[in-house]
């Protein structure tokens, strides 16, 4: 009997040193990166972090998400970047909170993300309210943790027409479009499929339901309240202060946010270029997603 308790002694005991040997041996298979990072109190965007090397931050459009970046985080992490895209509060799998949703908030919450990931020289880019977003982070922070900007298909300088901004969507119709988000969500965002490639079969209709997905997923008050807050900001005073090396993507088909934006831009930003997407309208990252996504390694590793 006692050599019967010494062996089943043994037999744990070898047991439970078996278990913890597999359990201290286990190496981390994730990254250790957040997914979602606290801006404000009770306040969390979501953030896609992938590969290492050269940052480049993408910052999506109205009303989508960082999402719309798939085929950019599967080129460009596999090409020595860390690419990380940020998803505005109130649009995706952020926070949707009551309260602003203006160029000054969604900025903060940039900074605040930037800062916490500890990120330096990026590349940032921002499509169409994105780019305008963007525009206004580089002037309200003096460009903090970027080094050059991209801007895709940026609804900017000025969004609506005003004086001395000729181009774009007029008074009424962005008043329509914004009592749309209100009374017409769905169809209007189902609309976008259509207005969004440069002509019918650029993207496929599969393409146009992921697209619509994504849209749908925003908070229909914030939809509102930013796209306000788009038709309402003159970025024109601003684009002077930018010093950084500036590419502004855009397609000539664009019927969403002309292409005569991309030349306002050119000539108020002093260190830029045009980088021309003959083939597309606003959907330049998937009607030529292959130009788009060699356009935007060459300029970040220029």
């Amino acid at each position: 009997m006692k050599n019967l308790v010494l062996a089943i002694g043994l037999f744990l005991s070898l047991l439970m040193g078996n278990v913890s040997f597999s359990q201290t041996k286990r190496v981390a298979a994730a990254a250790g990166r957040e997914e979602y990072i606290e801006v404000e109190k009770n306040v969390k965007l979501h953030v896609t972090d992938l590969g290492e090397g050269q940052p480049v931050v993408l910052i999506h459009g109205w009303p989508l998400s960082d999402e719309m970046y798939e085929y950019q985080y599967q080129y460009l992490g596999r090409k020595g970047f860390r690419v990380i895209g940020i998803t505005l509060r109130g649009f995706g799998k952020s926070d949707k909170p009551y309260g602003r949703y203006d160029f000054d908030v969604f900025s903060d919450d940039i900074k605040v993300v930037l800062d916490q990931l500890k990120i330096k020289n990026a590349v940032m880019g921002g499509f169409s309210m994105g780019g305008a977003v963007v525009l206004h982070y580089i002037t309200k922070y003096d460009a903090a943790h970027v080094s050059k900007l991209a801007l895709f298909g940026a609804a900017a300088p000025s969004w609506r027409k005003r004086e001395g901004a000729p181009y774009g969507i007029s008074e009424n119709d962005a008043n329509g479009l914004i009592a749309k988000t209100m009374t017409d969500r769905e169809d209007l965002i189902a609309g976008f499929g259509s207005a969004f490639p440069a002509k019918e079969g650029n993207i496929s209709k599969n393409v146009e339901k992921w697209l619509e997905s994504i849209n749908l997923q925003a908070s229909p008050y914030a939809i509102t309240e930013s796209i306000k807050a788009l038709s309402n900001i003159d970025l024109r005073p601003e684009l002077s202060k930018i010093s950084i090396p500036v590419a502004i993507f855009h397609g000539v088909q664009d019927k969403l946010c002309p292409f005569e934006f991309a030349e306002e831009l050119k000539k108020g930003i002093k260190n830029s270029h045009i980088v021309r997407f003959e083939n597309s309208g606003h959907a330049l990252f998937v009607e030529e997603a292959e130009k788009f996504n060699t356009a935007l390694e060459k300029f970040a590793r220029s």
